[in-house]
């Protein structure tokens, strides 16, 4: 097991699934209905935090998961200049990260049943994340978008950005998450 410099995470750790044989196209319409109204409800409703937040599920694509949220006065983080709280960037951007993860993983396992799936974000978990602050959060809606860069055994990692309405970039991170 070889040991990263940089993270201390080990490469066993971060298996490379995207060559991995995967079932394809074994899911039928409506089950695939059944796990997005779930990872809806999950992702808006059952992560009371992002709820709190007002984060909403914009789109789950094959290759990436897209998060909207509204500029509210109680996410400002400089009254004077009416700027998006840091510490609410780096929420969204790990929120939308970890949500590329469960969709990634509901991709990759095709052949299981919503429940099945759901089950095996139990022990989903940000493990380490950075995140750069490229722009002031100025807008009136965001945009954040991930997604996955690597998915392995135990450790997943990603990619995200943060823009607002007029497409302006905001701020990127790059996030490592626990998968098992």
């Amino acid at each position: 097991m070889k040991e990263s410099e940089n993270s201390g995470i080990k490469s066993d750790d971060v298996e490379d699934r995207s060559d991995a044989v995967k079932s394809t196209d074994l899911r039928s319409p409506a089950e695939n209905e059944k796990l997005i109204d779930a990872v809806t409800d999950l992702f808006e409703n059952r992560i009371t935090f992002n709820g709190f937040l007002g984060f909403r599920l914009e789109a789950l694509q094959a290759d990436k998961v897209i998060i909207q949220f509204p500029m509210r006065p109680e996410l400002v983080g400089h009254y004077l200049y009416g700027r998006l709280h840091g510490g609410v960037i780096s929420s969204v951007l790990d929120a939308t990260g970890g949500l590329a993860v469960i969709w990634k993983i509901a991709e990759f396992y095709k052949s299981e049943s919503t429940l099945e799936i759901m089950s095996r974000f139990r022990h989903l978990g940000t493990v380490d994340m950075r995140v750069d602050y490229l722009r002031q959060g100025i807008g009136e809606t965001f945009y954040a978008e991930a997604e996955v860069v690597r998915l392995g055994r135990r450790i997943a990692a990603t990619s995200m950005r943060l823009r607002n309405e007029e497409n302006v970039l905001i701020a990127t991170g790059n996030a490592n998450y626990i998968v098992s």
